[in-house]
């Protein structure tokens, strides 16, 4: 019985633990789980609030990793003098290591030279005391003269006067050698010093820049989750932004507002990295924002300049299929659906373009997956704004308009309409070049506009 216990005891406390682990992820989905355009907006209002305080917090991490790195960088340098001080020293102190080794030994030698002459000037001590006590008998015996005698003396006497000056200057010189050794010792003694006050300069530092580094360590992993809470946030933002398009855009119409138009093309741009301005510049340029969003194939439309020219007129027949594929899925009769007309009646540019962004039908179908990835509607619609913004961003970021470099959004821009990124004569004769500048002056305005705030 208490083994049956004691497995029940686990297997709550397992269901437990599996519920403190996924009580977060479905608190979260609740939160997003929005069902009205207004909880949806509130929802993405308080996300872009905790962006706004995540970039705050990036850009505040980003200037403490500057500072940090700049003070490694004038630790490593101040190690590096110090070192070079350090080694100078230890230079200095050897050589005056040696210069003292060198005195020490000329005094030595001195100490030598004065008992050598000490024992010389002993000797001639000894001998004129011996002279001097020699009796005038034996200088006489000896055959001496008397002025001899004395000269002898004077002469000892001289060599006495002169071993004393020797002895002297060899005692003076001894004194200088010892103060000259005396003073080099406390060279050395100051120098030794210095390098320890140095050495221990040099540890300071370097422990300051292990500290320094380990901080910058610990700045870059906060640096990291930063990035990593503003991807996620940046994503949970868009996924709202797409769930309040999709609420807000249910049918084919495209807003007219400035404002909405915005947030439409915000909300593809952050899904895609392509500056807003140059989606609504493109969007405009294509379809006047999904005004005209084509004057062929049209009968029925309110508005139809030419019922009489079908899709398999102005559309190149390699799309037809596509084309009714399409219809087929949504609905529509491929024989009313309205499609862009050709130009110069199909020598200068084909027709059979679709919806606000102007796509062909292969086209379209090439990108139909991803953007139903994105959004989550099934399925896409190149008429419906939400689907044709998503789909216009999508094929400018393919072509490396994501980098917000003007060079790479004129390449996109070109091969939006030529298929290339690059103007080729085909391209200049189908208006490649005009359509490009236009595009980009368009997204220019809207720039300025959303810069103004709308």
């Amino acid at each position: 019985m208490r083994a049956v216990a004691n497995q029940k005891i686990k297997k709550l406390f397992l269901f437990f633990l599996v519920g403190l682990l996924i009580l977060p992820y479905f608190f979260t989905r609740a939160q997003d789980d929005c069902q009205t355009k207004e909880e949806c907006e509130a929802i993405y209002k308080k996300l872009e609030a905790e962006l706004k305080k995540i970039k705050e917090a990036i850009a505040k991490t980003e200037t403490e990793k500057k500072t940090r790195k700049n003070q490694i960088k004038l630790l490593e340098s101040k190690i590096q003098q110090l070192a070079i001080q350090i080694k100078q020293g230890n230079l200095m102190i050897k050589e005056l290591t040696m210069q003292i080794e060198r005195t020490e030994s000329s005094i030595q030698d001195t100490i030598k030279r004065i008992k050598e002459g000490q024992r010389n000037l002993s000797l001639i001590l000894r001998t004129i005391q011996e002279e001097g006590e020699n009796s005038l008998i034996e200088i006489l015996f000896s055959g001496q003269t008397i002025a001899d005698f004395f000269n002898n003396l004077s002469a000892l006497d001289a060599l006495n006067k002169k071993q004393q000056k020797i002895l002297t200057e060899i005692k003076e010189l001894k004194a200088f050698l010892e103060s000259q050794k005396k003073d080099l010792e406390e060279q050395k003694s100051d120098l030794e010093k210095l390098v320890s006050v140095q050495s221990l300069q040099k540890q300071e530092n370097e422990m300051a820049k292990k500290e320094q580094e380990r901080l910058l360590s610990m700045t870059e992993a906060q640096y990291q989750q930063y990035l990593k809470e503003k991807k996620e946030l940046e994503r949970r933002a868009a996924e709202i932004m797409a769930r309040i398009a999709q609420l807000t855009l249910p049918g084919l119409s495209v807003p007219r507002e400035r404002k909405e138009l915005y947030q439409l093309a915000n909300w593809a741009g952050n899904l895609t990295g392509v500056r807003p301005a140059l989606i609504l510049g493109l969007i405009e340029v294509e379809s006047a924002l999904g005004t005209n969003v084509g004057q062929c194939n049209c009968s029925g439309q309110p508005v139809c300049r030419h019922p009489e020219l079908s899709y398999k007129k102005v559309m190149p027949s390699s799309h037809w299929t596509a084309f009714e594929q399409i219809c087929k899925e949504l609905g529509l009769n491929p024989n009313t659906t309205p499609v862009s007309c050709y130009v110069g009646g199909g020598t200068i540019q084909m027709g059979g373009a679709m919806g606000p962004a102007q796509f062909m039908p292969n086209t379209w179908l090439k990108y139909k997956a991803r953007i139903e990835a994105l959004t989550g509607v099934k399925p896409a619609n190149p008429w419906r704004a939400s689907d044709a913004f998503l789909a216009a961003a999508l094929y400018l970021a393919d072509f490396n308009a994501s980098s917000k470099k003007i060079e790479d959004e004129k390449g996109a821009v070109t091969a939006y309409l030529c298929g290339t990124s690059v103007l080729t004569p085909r391209c200049r004769a189908a208006g490649g070049e005009w359509y490009r500048d236009l595009v980009m002056s368009k997204a220019q305005q809207w720039e300025e506009w959303i810069k103004n705030g709308i």
